[in-house]
């Protein structure tokens, strides 16, 4: 495995390439996470760099290219009990992938499995179990100490199961995890607004090319970064919590990561108003397209 110095270069190069089309706020904190594998070592753990805030495992086959995640969590101990004794978070997609397992029951079975025997091994790790999206889920982060958190997408507040058939097969709302029934979406609602800072925002945006999910084989991904704040906004606007959106999107992430909450000058601020508009059918993507979550629909939130 390269060393820690390698590895950290080659992500402040990789970081420098996005920026330099898209540059972000001067307020804004680079966040870089490293991708755990099975060799991964205790040697790249480190948080001395000011770059590297957090650490993602990713099951085996879990979703999109994660072919090459972890198959035991045992087998990354040494780096988990390293982390824990730096400081350095672990953000976790937290689904279990064996065949036997319905898919609609991989969260729940995950959490059984992995993470209550995790923390029983090493308590002081932090962590974040990335994308809940069942009421298992909540329980359980609201069951563990201060030292594990949970974030939510917007879509998971949004939607259950049920959009995804609704009048034939709607691939541009499949996503890994999958959504789930409407008890679910309740507690992750519930949760989300509870003012809770273990339960934050998490968007998952996910852009596939439109020809990779309208076909027969269609990847798992909701394209929901062209309107982040505007679908949470929704989301909470429903549930009657808009006095709960700011510190849900905009603090508690930051006071688990143990990182400064933005202190933006007020041109970098954003206004969020309600005005409707309506989605646009595909945004380019490369040399194709992309269909965004709810195309040709309307918008109740805009952004100034």
């Amino acid at each position: 495995h390269q060393n820690a110095s390698i590895c950290i270069e080659r992500k402040k190069r990789i970081n420098a390439r996005c920026f330099l089309h898209h540059p972000p706020p001067s307020s804004t904190i680079s966040f870089v996470e490293s991708f755990l594998l099975v060799t991964s070592q205790c040697r790249i753990v480190r948080r001395d760099c000011g770059f590297v805030f957090a650490a993602k495992l990713y099951p085996a086959g879990a979703t999109t290219n994660s072919d090459s995640g972890v198959t035991n969590i045992r087998g990354i101990y040494p780096v988990l009990r390293k982390m824990a004794e730096v400081g350095l978070p672990l953000c976790v997609h937290g689904e279990v992938t064996d065949s036997d397992i319905d898919i609609f029951d991989r969260e729940r079975v995950f959490i059984e499995r992995v993470l209550k025997p995790l923390i029983a091994d090493i308590p002081q790790l932090r962590m974040i179990m990335e994308h809940v999206t069942t009421k298992d889920a909540v329980e359980f982060v609201l069951s563990a100490g201060d030292n594990v958190a949970a974030t939510i997408t917007a879509h998971h507040l949004i939607y259950n199961r049920n959009i995804i058939f609704q009048g034939g097969l709607n691939p541009h709302y499949y996503c890994l995890p999958v959504l789930k029934k409407e008890e679910h979406r309740q507690a992750l609602v519930k949760a989300a607004i509870s003012g809770n800072p273990k339960f934050f925002a998490g968007s998952d945006s996910a852009a596939h090319a439109k020809g990779n999910k309208e076909s027969c084989c269609g990847a798992a991904g909701c394209f929901t970064g062209y309107a982040t704040l505007e679908l949470y906004l929704e989301a909470f606007d429903n549930a009657g919590a808009l006095d709960k959106f700011h510190n849900f999107v905009s603090s508690f992430g930051a006071q688990f990561y143990r990182i400064p909450v933005n202190a933006s000058k007020s041109e970098d601020k954003l206004r969020l108003v309600r005005k409707q508009w309506t989605v646009p059918d595909s945004y380019q993507y490369g040399d194709g397209s992309v269909v965004p979550l709810r195309a040709g629909q309307t918008m109740a939130w805009s952004v100034q």
